[in-house]
């Protein structure tokens, strides 16, 4: 299992609100976390700190050998579970900080297999060598226009509501997290990124990017190729070669 991540600040944003931890732990288990903060550039940066810090702290923590599916599964939505009560609490002490919150996907990956809890917009993907094949649903405006035809794939690209999301960490007191588990065949890696990627860079490109670059570059080349088209947001990127 190799890991490898990337951040900036892109070309247009003087902070960067985005935030990732990863790690390794016994029995060649990787687990990564990436947070897009929001509520300004102090709130925003509080936000993501604090979610991605708590949510990794109970993934070290909290992470046994052998540990099955559905404990596994209890233990990312107690972890974003927890992050949530953090950040809204510290917004709720502090009036300059009230409304912060922060996107979050958290990732474990085991024996070939994905776990992952998220809310917001920031996805994972899974490279098969060929095609990236998104893993998470997006919780925006947009995505619901998807959903029930309002709108095209390609109509919510360029769509003016696009950056709303439905759901944020530390926004409410309680968090509605999605959850979902995947394969991750001999070969393949998991992408795990903020939109200030996917809103720069075509997910052909991204696909042709892992494919022609060794794993220790492609992150370093894919938050380039996000600042060469302008790098209009914070853009984070983390690899995972199973």
């Amino acid at each position: 299992m190799r890991v490898a991540a990337k951040t900036d600040a892109g070309k247009v944003r003087m902070a960067n609100e985005d935030c990732y931890c990863v790690g390794e732990l016994p029995g060649g288990v990787a687990w990564a976390v990436i947070c897009d903060g929001m509520g300004g550039a102090a709130g925003g940066n509080i936000a993501s700190q604090t979610a991605a810090n708590c949510v990794s702290d109970t993934i070290v923590n909290s992470y046994q050998e052998q540990m099955g599916s559905r404990s596994i599964k209890h233990l990312l939505v107690n972890a974003l579970d927890n992050a949530n009560l953090r950040v809204y609490d510290l917004s709720m002490a502090n009036e300059s900080l009230m409304g912060m919150g922060t996107t979050v996907v958290a990732a474990i990956v085991a024996e070939q297999r994905i776990y992952i809890a998220h809310a917001g917009d920031s996805r994972a993907y899974v490279y098969n060598g060929t095609e990236l094949v998104q893993l998470t649903k997006d919780h925006s405006v947009v995505q619901e226009m998807v959903d029930i035809g309002q709108i095209t794939e390609d109509e919510a690209k360029s769509h003016p509501r696009k950056n709303l999301i439905t759901r944020a960490l530390g926004v409410h007191e309680t968090l509605d997290a999605d959850y979902c588990e995947e394969e991750l065949p001999p070969g393949s890696t998991l992408l795990v990124c903020t939109d200030g990627l996917t809103n720069a860079v075509e997910l052909d490109e991204i696909a042709a990017i892992l494919h022609e670059h060794c794993f220790a570059d492609c992150a370093e080349v894919l938050v380039q190729r996000a600042n060469e088209n302008g790098g209009p947001d914070n853009i984070t990127v983390v690899l995972v070669e199973s």
